[in-house]
Protein backbone atom coordinates (compact mmCIF):
# COMPACT_ATOMS: atom_id res chain seq x y z
CA UNK A 1 0.00 0.00 0.00
CA UNK A 2 1.42 3.32 -1.26
CA UNK A 3 -0.25 5.16 2.13
CA UNK A 4 0.60 8.92 0.24
CA UNK A 5 -1.25 8.26 -2.96
CA UNK A 6 -4.71 6.64 -0.71
CA UNK A 7 -7.96 9.09 -1.02
CA UNK A 8 -9.86 10.05 1.90
CA UNK A 9 -12.53 7.28 1.59
CA UNK A 10 -10.31 4.61 1.03
CA UNK A 11 -7.94 6.06 4.13
CA UNK A 12 -10.40 6.04 6.50
CA UNK A 13 -12.00 2.81 5.67
CA UNK A 14 -8.07 1.49 6.03
CA UNK A 15 -8.35 3.11 9.64
CA UNK A 16 -11.57 2.36 10.58
CA UNK A 17 -10.14 -1.92 9.55
CA UNK A 18 -7.46 -1.22 11.55
CA UNK A 19 -5.39 -2.39 8.87
CA UNK A 20 -3.57 1.39 8.84
CA UNK A 21 -2.36 3.35 11.66
CA UNK A 22 -2.98 7.28 11.65
CA UNK A 23 0.58 7.47 12.43
CA UNK A 24 1.96 5.62 9.36
CA UNK A 25 -0.06 7.49 7.50
CA UNK A 26 0.66 11.29 8.97
CA UNK A 27 4.57 9.94 8.70
CA UNK A 28 4.07 9.01 4.85
CA UNK A 29 3.06 12.39 4.09
CA UNK A 30 5.09 14.38 5.76
CA UNK A 31 8.23 12.56 3.61
CA UNK A 32 6.21 12.97 0.99
CA UNK A 33 6.24 16.84 1.52
CA UNK A 34 9.68 16.68 2.49
CA UNK A 35 10.38 14.82 -0.87
CA UNK A 36 8.41 17.27 -3.66
CA UNK A 37 7.28 20.55 -1.88
CA UNK A 38 10.35 21.99 -2.02
CA UNK A 39 9.71 22.33 -5.91
CA UNK A 40 5.59 22.54 -5.44
CA UNK A 41 5.83 25.05 -2.63
CA UNK A 42 2.19 24.14 -1.67
CA UNK A 43 2.96 24.35 1.92
CA UNK A 44 3.30 27.95 4.17
CA UNK A 45 3.35 25.84 7.47
CA UNK A 46 3.63 22.25 7.91
CA UNK A 47 2.33 21.52 10.89
CA UNK A 48 4.38 18.23 11.25
CA UNK A 49 4.96 18.27 15.63
CA UNK A 50 0.89 18.92 15.94
CA UNK A 51 -0.49 16.23 13.05
CA UNK A 52 2.25 13.88 14.62
CA UNK A 53 0.92 14.16 18.13
CA UNK A 54 -3.29 14.24 16.77
CA UNK A 55 -2.21 10.76 14.93
CA UNK A 56 -1.13 8.89 17.84
CA UNK A 57 -4.41 10.25 19.80
CA UNK A 58 -6.56 8.82 16.93
CA UNK A 59 -4.53 5.50 17.06
CA UNK A 60 -4.93 5.01 20.36
CA UNK A 61 -8.85 5.77 19.80
CA UNK A 62 -9.12 3.26 17.12
CA UNK A 63 -7.08 1.02 18.76
CA UNK A 64 -10.29 0.94 21.47
CA UNK A 65 -12.79 1.25 18.99
CA UNK A 66 -13.63 4.66 19.07
CA UNK A 67 -13.63 6.53 16.23
CA UNK A 68 -14.87 10.34 15.84
CA UNK A 69 -16.21 10.50 12.93
CA UNK A 70 -16.28 9.09 9.31
CA UNK A 71 -12.57 11.27 8.54
CA UNK A 72 -11.00 9.32 11.69
CA UNK A 73 -7.63 9.58 11.20
CA UNK A 74 -7.42 11.19 7.81
CA UNK A 75 -5.01 14.39 7.10
CA UNK A 76 -6.06 17.25 5.21
CA UNK A 77 -4.94 21.46 4.36
CA UNK A 78 -6.66 24.28 4.75
CA UNK A 79 -5.77 27.44 2.25
CA UNK A 80 -3.87 30.26 4.66
CA UNK A 81 -7.10 32.18 4.95
CA UNK A 82 -9.02 29.58 7.54
CA UNK A 83 -8.07 30.08 11.12
CA UNK A 84 -6.47 27.39 12.76
CA UNK A 85 -5.44 27.84 16.39
CA UNK A 86 -2.09 28.00 17.50
CA UNK A 87 -0.96 28.12 13.87
CA UNK A 88 -0.07 31.26 12.01
CA UNK A 89 -2.67 32.17 9.57
CA UNK A 90 -1.11 34.78 7.63
CA UNK A 91 -2.94 35.36 4.35
CA UNK A 92 -0.01 35.46 2.06
CA UNK A 93 0.33 38.71 3.08
CA UNK A 94 2.85 41.14 5.13
CA UNK A 95 -0.34 42.67 6.75
CA UNK A 96 -0.86 39.81 8.63
CA UNK A 97 2.64 38.40 9.27
CA UNK A 98 2.83 36.31 12.90
CA UNK A 99 -1.04 36.57 13.37
CA UNK A 100 -1.97 33.58 15.30
CA UNK A 101 -5.77 32.74 15.93
CA UNK A 102 -6.98 31.33 19.43
CA UNK A 103 -9.87 29.48 17.41
CA UNK A 104 -10.62 27.46 14.42
CA UNK A 105 -12.58 28.64 11.23
CA UNK A 106 -15.89 26.73 11.66
CA UNK A 107 -14.65 24.09 8.30
CA UNK A 108 -11.73 23.36 10.45
CA UNK A 109 -13.60 22.78 13.41
CA UNK A 110 -15.79 20.37 12.34
CA UNK A 111 -13.77 18.56 9.73
CA UNK A 112 -11.33 17.87 13.27
CA UNK A 113 -14.07 16.89 15.38
CA UNK A 114 -14.60 13.70 13.21
CA UNK A 115 -10.94 12.85 14.04
CA UNK A 116 -9.68 14.79 10.46
CA UNK A 117 -5.84 15.85 11.24
CA UNK A 118 -4.99 19.16 10.15
CA UNK A 119 -1.47 19.07 8.92
CA UNK A 120 -0.76 22.71 7.57
CA UNK A 121 -1.57 25.57 5.90
CA UNK A 122 -1.40 26.24 2.22
CA UNK A 123 0.02 28.80 0.38
CA UNK A 124 -3.02 31.40 -1.09
CA UNK A 125 -2.93 34.24 -3.27
CA UNK A 126 -2.63 37.32 -0.94
CA UNK A 127 -5.72 37.84 0.76
CA UNK A 128 -7.40 35.51 -2.10
CA UNK A 129 -7.24 38.13 -4.31
CA UNK A 130 -4.63 37.35 -7.77
CA UNK A 131 -0.90 38.84 -5.79
CA UNK A 132 0.20 35.50 -6.77
CA UNK A 133 1.72 32.45 -4.27
CA UNK A 134 4.35 31.10 -4.95
CA UNK A 135 3.43 27.54 -5.88
CA UNK A 136 3.59 25.47 -8.83
CA UNK A 137 1.63 23.29 -10.67
CA UNK A 138 2.56 19.58 -10.26
CA UNK A 139 2.01 18.87 -13.46
CA UNK A 140 4.22 21.20 -15.28
CA UNK A 141 5.93 23.47 -12.60
CA UNK A 142 6.21 26.19 -15.28
CA UNK A 143 2.81 26.86 -15.09
CA UNK A 144 0.28 28.06 -12.51
CA UNK A 145 -1.62 26.00 -10.30
CA UNK A 146 -4.69 28.83 -10.11
CA UNK A 147 -5.45 30.79 -7.45
CA UNK A 148 -6.31 31.93 -5.10
CA UNK A 149 -6.29 28.25 -3.70
CA UNK A 150 -3.00 27.48 -4.81
CA UNK A 151 -1.24 25.58 -2.53
CA UNK A 152 -4.43 23.62 -1.75
CA UNK A 153 -5.18 22.21 -5.15
CA UNK A 154 -1.35 21.56 -5.54
CA UNK A 155 -1.30 20.19 -2.84
CA UNK A 156 -4.07 17.86 -3.51
CA UNK A 157 -2.56 16.75 -6.98
CA UNK A 158 1.24 16.36 -5.69
CA UNK A 159 -0.35 13.36 -3.34
CA UNK A 160 0.47 15.65 -0.50
CA UNK A 161 -2.71 15.28 1.33
CA UNK A 162 -6.21 13.62 0.22
CA UNK A 163 -8.26 16.42 1.24
CA UNK A 164 -7.98 20.34 1.16
CA UNK A 165 -10.07 23.37 2.03
CA UNK A 166 -10.04 26.41 -0.78
CA UNK A 167 -12.51 29.22 -0.81
CA UNK A 168 -14.29 30.93 -3.64
CA UNK A 169 -15.20 34.61 -4.41
CA UNK A 170 -14.67 34.34 -8.01
CA UNK A 171 -12.99 31.48 -9.49
CA UNK A 172 -10.52 30.51 -6.40
CA UNK A 173 -11.79 27.23 -6.08
CA UNK A 174 -12.79 25.57 -8.93
CA UNK A 175 -10.47 26.61 -11.38
CA UNK A 176 -7.33 25.42 -9.30
CA UNK A 177 -9.02 22.30 -8.94
CA UNK A 178 -9.21 22.02 -12.71
CA UNK A 179 -5.97 23.35 -13.47
CA UNK A 180 -4.77 20.58 -11.31
CA UNK A 181 -6.69 17.66 -12.28
CA UNK A 182 -8.60 17.39 -9.12
CA UNK A 183 -12.48 17.21 -8.64
CA UNK A 184 -13.47 20.92 -6.67
CA UNK A 185 -16.56 21.39 -5.29
CA UNK A 186 -18.00 25.57 -5.08
CA UNK A 187 -21.23 24.71 -2.70
CA UNK A 188 -24.33 27.26 -2.95
CA UNK A 189 -23.22 30.57 -0.86
CA UNK A 190 -24.29 29.59 2.48
CA UNK A 191 -23.99 25.95 2.59
CA UNK A 192 -20.76 26.03 4.65
CA UNK A 193 -19.81 28.47 7.52
CA UNK A 194 -17.07 30.99 6.41
CA UNK A 195 -16.54 31.92 10.25
CA UNK A 196 -13.10 32.28 10.71
CA UNK A 197 -12.24 33.24 6.94
CA UNK A 198 -10.46 36.00 6.54
CA UNK A 199 -12.90 37.72 4.64
CA UNK A 200 -12.59 38.88 0.89
CA UNK A 201 -16.31 39.97 -0.19
CA UNK A 202 -19.23 39.24 2.44
CA UNK A 203 -21.69 38.28 0.22
CA UNK A 204 -20.10 35.95 -2.45
CA UNK A 205 -17.31 34.16 -0.26
CA UNK A 206 -17.63 30.55 -0.21
CA UNK A 207 -15.89 27.62 1.44
CA UNK A 208 -14.87 24.87 -1.33
CA UNK A 209 -13.48 21.85 -1.42
CA UNK A 210 -10.74 19.86 -3.36
CA UNK A 211 -10.03 15.82 -3.38
CA UNK A 212 -8.75 13.42 -6.08
CA UNK A 213 -12.35 11.89 -6.80
CA UNK A 214 -15.91 13.23 -6.14
CA UNK A 215 -16.72 10.83 -3.48
CA UNK A 216 -14.16 12.43 -1.06
CA UNK A 217 -15.78 15.68 -2.12
CA UNK A 218 -19.07 14.64 -0.82
CA UNK A 219 -17.62 13.13 1.90
CA UNK A 220 -15.81 16.34 3.45
CA UNK A 221 -19.22 18.72 2.48
CA UNK A 222 -21.22 15.98 4.80
CA UNK A 223 -18.86 16.67 7.36
CA UNK A 224 -18.31 20.66 6.89
CA UNK A 225 -22.08 21.66 5.81
CA UNK A 226 -24.62 22.89 7.63
CA UNK A 227 -26.21 25.71 9.63
CA UNK A 228 -23.53 28.32 12.31
CA UNK A 229 -25.14 30.04 14.20
CA UNK A 230 -21.57 32.08 14.64
CA UNK A 231 -22.39 33.37 10.58
CA UNK A 232 -24.93 35.38 9.93
CA UNK A 233 -24.16 34.03 6.16
CA UNK A 234 -24.60 30.72 6.79
CA UNK A 235 -28.12 28.84 5.93
CA UNK A 236 -30.79 26.86 7.55
CA UNK A 237 -31.17 24.27 4.67
CA UNK A 238 -31.32 20.88 5.76
CA UNK A 239 -27.72 18.82 5.16
CA UNK A 240 -28.72 15.54 2.86
CA UNK A 241 -26.95 12.23 2.86
CA UNK A 242 -24.04 13.57 0.16
CA UNK A 243 -22.95 9.95 0.43
CA UNK A 244 -26.19 8.08 0.01
CA UNK A 245 -26.90 10.89 -3.29
CA UNK A 246 -24.10 9.19 -5.11
CA UNK A 247 -25.35 5.63 -4.92
CA UNK A 248 -28.43 6.82 -7.20
CA UNK A 249 -26.55 8.20 -9.60
CA UNK A 250 -27.96 8.18 -13.00
CA UNK A 251 -27.50 9.69 -16.81
CA UNK A 252 -28.22 13.75 -16.57
CA UNK A 253 -30.22 15.77 -18.21
CA UNK A 254 -27.19 18.45 -19.13
CA UNK A 255 -27.86 21.98 -20.96
CA UNK A 256 -24.30 22.46 -22.54
CA UNK A 257 -24.19 26.16 -22.59
CA UNK A 258 -22.48 27.12 -25.97
CA UNK A 259 -21.50 30.87 -24.85
CA UNK A 260 -18.71 29.41 -22.87
CA UNK A 261 -17.55 27.16 -25.56
CA UNK A 262 -17.36 30.01 -27.93
CA UNK A 263 -14.90 31.60 -25.38
CA UNK A 264 -12.50 29.08 -24.95
CA UNK A 265 -9.97 28.17 -26.73
CA UNK A 266 -10.12 25.56 -29.60
CA UNK A 267 -8.00 22.87 -27.66
CA UNK A 268 -10.50 23.59 -24.68
CA UNK A 269 -13.79 23.67 -26.77
CA UNK A 270 -13.03 20.14 -28.46
CA UNK A 271 -11.54 18.34 -25.57
CA UNK A 272 -14.90 18.80 -23.69
CA UNK A 273 -16.89 18.38 -26.64
CA UNK A 274 -15.54 15.07 -26.76
CA UNK A 275 -16.38 14.30 -23.20
CA UNK A 276 -19.95 15.53 -23.73
CA UNK A 277 -20.05 13.06 -26.47
CA UNK A 278 -19.12 10.12 -24.60
CA UNK A 279 -21.61 11.20 -22.09
CA UNK A 280 -24.38 11.19 -24.59
CA UNK A 281 -23.01 7.73 -25.70
CA UNK A 282 -23.57 6.64 -22.52
CA UNK A 283 -26.94 7.70 -21.65
CA UNK A 284 -27.04 11.78 -21.07
CA UNK A 285 -29.65 13.58 -22.25
CA UNK A 286 -28.17 16.16 -23.98
CA UNK A 287 -29.19 19.83 -25.19
CA UNK A 288 -27.94 22.81 -26.01
CA UNK A 289 -28.99 26.21 -24.30
CA UNK A 290 -28.40 30.06 -23.88
CA UNK A 291 -28.23 31.89 -20.78
CA UNK A 292 -30.27 34.89 -20.12
CA UNK A 293 -29.65 38.65 -20.99
CA UNK A 294 -28.08 39.51 -17.30
CA UNK A 295 -25.28 37.50 -18.29
CA UNK A 296 -23.96 39.83 -20.22
CA UNK A 297 -23.46 41.91 -17.29
CA UNK A 298 -22.70 39.97 -14.71
CA UNK A 299 -18.86 39.99 -15.21
CA UNK A 300 -18.75 43.54 -14.31
CA UNK A 301 -21.28 43.37 -11.45
CA UNK A 302 -19.16 41.09 -9.96
CA UNK A 303 -15.88 42.92 -10.17
CA UNK A 304 -17.52 45.97 -8.75
CA UNK A 305 -19.45 44.30 -5.67
CA UNK A 306 -16.16 41.98 -4.97
CA UNK A 307 -14.01 45.48 -4.73
CA UNK A 308 -16.57 47.30 -3.12
CA UNK A 309 -16.24 44.73 -0.39
CA UNK A 310 -13.04 44.51 -0.19
CA UNK A 311 -12.19 48.58 0.25
CA UNK A 312 -14.75 48.18 2.97
CA UNK A 313 -13.28 44.78 4.63
CA UNK A 314 -9.91 46.17 4.57
CA UNK A 315 -10.43 50.07 5.05
CA UNK A 316 -8.82 49.97 8.68
CA UNK A 317 -5.91 48.13 7.82
CA UNK A 318 -5.19 49.83 4.30
CA UNK A 319 -5.13 52.90 6.78
CA UNK A 320 -2.28 51.81 8.90
CA UNK A 321 -0.67 49.59 6.42
CA UNK A 322 -0.88 50.64 3.05
CA UNK A 323 2.41 49.91 1.82
CA UNK A 324 2.69 46.37 3.81
CA UNK A 325 0.23 45.36 0.67
CA UNK A 326 0.98 43.96 -2.87
CA UNK A 327 -0.17 45.58 -5.99
CA UNK A 328 -2.97 44.14 -7.58
CA UNK A 329 -4.79 43.83 -3.66
CA UNK A 330 -4.21 47.62 -3.20
CA UNK A 331 -5.14 48.36 -6.03
CA UNK A 332 -8.60 46.92 -5.70
CA UNK A 333 -9.12 48.52 -2.22
CA UNK A 334 -8.26 51.75 -3.82
CA UNK A 335 -10.47 51.59 -6.86
CA UNK A 336 -13.30 49.86 -4.76
CA UNK A 337 -13.25 52.80 -2.61
CA UNK A 338 -14.39 55.40 -5.10
CA UNK A 339 -17.70 52.97 -6.21
CA UNK A 340 -20.12 55.59 -5.36
CA UNK A 341 -22.93 53.28 -3.53
CA UNK A 342 -25.20 54.26 -6.72
CA UNK A 343 -23.19 51.80 -8.93
CA UNK A 344 -22.70 49.43 -5.88
CA UNK A 345 -27.17 49.11 -5.17
CA UNK A 346 -27.27 48.94 -9.36
CA UNK A 347 -24.74 45.53 -9.61
CA UNK A 348 -26.70 43.83 -6.50
CA UNK A 349 -30.07 44.53 -8.83
CA UNK A 350 -28.02 42.38 -11.86
CA UNK A 351 -26.97 39.73 -9.53
CA UNK A 352 -30.77 39.27 -7.57
CA UNK A 353 -32.21 39.70 -11.69
CA UNK A 354 -29.39 37.32 -12.77
CA UNK A 355 -30.61 34.59 -10.74
CA UNK A 356 -34.36 35.27 -11.24
CA UNK A 357 -33.95 34.53 -15.08
CA UNK A 358 -31.64 31.67 -14.34
CA UNK A 359 -33.99 29.83 -12.50
CA UNK A 360 -35.96 28.39 -15.19
CA UNK A 361 -32.80 27.21 -16.80
CA UNK A 362 -31.82 25.31 -13.40
CA UNK A 363 -35.51 23.93 -13.65
CA UNK A 364 -35.19 22.53 -16.85
CA UNK A 365 -32.35 20.39 -16.19
CA UNK A 366 -30.46 18.11 -14.02
CA UNK A 367 -26.69 20.36 -14.67
CA UNK A 368 -25.64 23.41 -16.73
CA UNK A 369 -21.99 21.94 -18.30
CA UNK A 370 -19.32 24.00 -19.31
CA UNK A 371 -15.72 23.72 -19.89
CA UNK A 372 -14.23 24.78 -16.39
CA UNK A 373 -11.96 26.88 -17.61
CA UNK A 374 -11.53 28.98 -21.14
CA UNK A 375 -7.62 27.88 -21.57
CA UNK A 376 -5.01 24.95 -19.17
CA UNK A 377 -3.27 26.75 -16.51
CA UNK A 378 -0.76 29.26 -18.48
CA UNK A 379 3.17 28.84 -17.93
CA UNK A 380 4.31 31.95 -14.94
CA UNK A 381 2.72 33.07 -12.21
CA UNK A 382 -0.35 34.80 -13.11
CA UNK A 383 -3.32 33.03 -11.62
CA UNK A 384 -5.43 32.06 -14.69
CA UNK A 385 -8.81 33.48 -16.05
CA UNK A 386 -11.82 32.95 -13.56
CA UNK A 387 -14.59 34.14 -16.32
CA UNK A 388 -16.41 30.67 -16.28
CA UNK A 389 -17.06 30.86 -12.35
CA UNK A 390 -17.56 34.55 -11.94
CA UNK A 391 -20.94 33.76 -13.11
CA UNK A 392 -22.13 31.07 -10.39
CA UNK A 393 -20.10 32.85 -7.72
CA UNK A 394 -22.05 35.86 -8.45
CA UNK A 395 -24.86 34.02 -8.47
CA UNK A 396 -24.48 31.78 -5.52
CA UNK A 397 -25.21 28.47 -7.67
CA UNK A 398 -23.12 25.20 -6.54
CA UNK A 399 -20.61 24.56 -9.47
CA UNK A 400 -17.85 21.69 -9.67
CA UNK A 401 -15.63 20.78 -12.05
CA UNK A 402 -14.63 16.85 -13.21
CA UNK A 403 -11.59 16.28 -14.81
CA UNK A 404 -12.22 15.56 -18.55
CA UNK A 405 -8.61 15.29 -20.18
CA UNK A 406 -5.54 15.99 -21.17
CA UNK A 407 -3.96 19.20 -23.77
CA UNK A 408 -1.73 17.97 -26.06
CA UNK A 409 0.59 19.23 -24.21
CA UNK A 410 -0.26 17.11 -21.03
CA UNK A 411 -2.07 19.42 -19.18
CA UNK A 412 -5.86 18.45 -17.26
CA UNK A 413 -8.86 19.80 -18.23
CA UNK A 414 -12.24 20.07 -16.84
CA UNK A 415 -15.52 19.80 -17.16
CA UNK A 416 -17.84 22.38 -14.86
CA UNK A 417 -21.69 20.93 -13.40
CA UNK A 418 -24.21 23.85 -12.36
CA UNK A 419 -27.17 23.48 -10.55
CA UNK A 420 -29.62 24.70 -8.41
CA UNK A 421 -29.46 26.03 -4.91
CA UNK A 422 -28.71 23.31 -2.38
CA UNK A 423 -29.20 20.58 -5.19
CA UNK A 424 -24.91 19.30 -4.21
CA UNK A 425 -26.86 16.22 -3.38
CA UNK A 426 -28.31 15.52 -7.21
CA UNK A 427 -24.94 17.67 -8.17
CA UNK A 428 -22.49 15.33 -7.00
CA UNK A 429 -24.28 12.22 -8.26
CA UNK A 430 -24.27 13.68 -11.44
CA UNK A 431 -20.68 14.64 -10.99
CA UNK A 432 -19.91 11.12 -9.67
CA UNK A 433 -21.63 9.66 -13.31
CA UNK A 434 -19.73 11.75 -15.30
CA UNK A 435 -16.62 10.57 -13.51
CA UNK A 436 -17.39 7.03 -14.42
CA UNK A 437 -17.57 7.67 -17.59
CA UNK A 438 -14.38 10.25 -18.26
CA UNK A 439 -12.48 8.34 -15.71
CA UNK A 440 -10.37 9.74 -12.93
CA UNK A 441 -6.95 12.17 -13.77
CA UNK A 442 -4.01 10.18 -13.40
CA UNK A 443 -1.07 11.57 -11.13
CA UNK A 444 1.40 14.03 -11.99
CA UNK A 445 5.18 13.11 -12.66
CA UNK A 446 7.20 14.63 -9.64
Amino acid sequence: MTLHTLDAFDAARAIREKVLSPVDLVDALLERITRVDGRVQAWALVDAEGARAAARRAADEAARGVFRGPLHGVPFGAKDIFYSAGLRTEGGSKVMAGFVPDYDATAVARLKGTGAILLGKCHTTEFATTDPAPTRNPWNLACTPGGSSSGSAAAVAARMIPLSLGTQTIGSNVRPASYCGLVGLKPTFGRISTRGVMALSYTQDHVGLMARNVEDVALGLSIVAGHDAHDPSSSRSPVPDYLSALTLRRPPRIAVLREFFERATPEVAEVTMQAVNRLARAGAAVDEAKLPPTFQAVHAAAALITRSDTSSIHAERHAQKADLYRPAIRAAIEVGMLVPGELYVRALRIRSQFRREMRPLIERYDVLLTPTTPAPAPEGMATGDPQFQTPWSLSGLPSITVPCGLTRSGLPLGIQLVSGNFTEASLLSAAAWCEDILGRASAPEL
